[in-house]
């Protein structure tokens, strides 16, 4: 499988009391190649989990790895931020979107139903992604 890894995919991965844990835990059990991230994302992580180091510990552990850069997508990101401005979408929504366009191959594992049924990649396409199970 070809993953992008959001932030709630994380934090549900890390934090066993997470209502996802369970879910995170078995796709990354059937990941085979690392996940793609972004600081963002890893750095929102750290924020809502309230630890650097777990989150260094899963970048080190190879489920993961960083694939993007900030600046040269700077006026990507800032053209998705206008066109998803209704949304108020976070710095990493708006990596992740790019991401997603970057590499068309890659699903995005997430839990962010509402914004990412909303959020289109090339102006159009609807962006793959793999959701927990709706309770």
């Amino acid at each position: 499988m070809n993953g992008i890894a959001d932030t709630g995919f994380l934090v549900a991965f890390l934090n066993a009391r997470d209502e996802h844990h369970a879910w995170a835990v078995e796709l990354a059990d059937r990941v085979t190649t690392p996940l793609i991230t972004c600081e963002a994302v890893l750095t929102e992580a750290a924020y809502l989990l309230g630890s650097a180091t777990l989150v260094l510990e899963v970048l080190s552990s190879g489920l993961l790895i960083l694939e993007f850069e900030l600046a040269p997508n700077q006026d990507h990101l800032m053209a998705l931020a206008d066109r998803f401005s209704d949304q108020n979408p976070d710095l990493c929504d708006l990596c992740v979107v790019r991401m997603s366009e970057l590499h068309p191959d890659h699903s995005v594992l997430t839990t962010d139903r509402k914004d990412f049924s909303v959020y289109r990649r090339n102006r159009k396409q609807v962006i793959p992604t793999i959701y927990p199970p709706e309770r």
